[in-house]
């Protein structure tokens, strides 16, 4: 299972009835600290969920990173998000 894939199940799992979008971006980091070849090093992500709504932009974040865990993000160089409520 790819990361993209890895990264897309934990967040359907976390987010039910969410809108998520997940871009491997790593191609136009190439040359930059933390490129790998092959992909799977950046990535941007999208998610429209209810359950943002009242949320602070750290909570929404902490959220996200809790659902992808530790061994996830500890294989991933960025991840830039963009997270709204409904």
């Amino acid at each position: 299972m790819t990361k993209t894939d890895r990264i897309n199940l934990a967040l359907e799992t976390s987010f039910k009835d969410s809108q998520i979008s997940v871009i491997d971006d790593s191609e136009s980091h190439r040359g930059h600290a933390g490129f790998s070849e092959g992909g799977e090093s950046h990535f941007q992500i999208k998610i429209v969920w209810q359950g943002f709504e009242g949320m602070s932009l750290i909570a929404r974040h902490r959220a996200v990173h809790e659902a992808l865990g530790k061994d996830l993000l500890n294989n991933i160089h960025a991840i830039a998000l963009d997270l709204k409520s409904t």
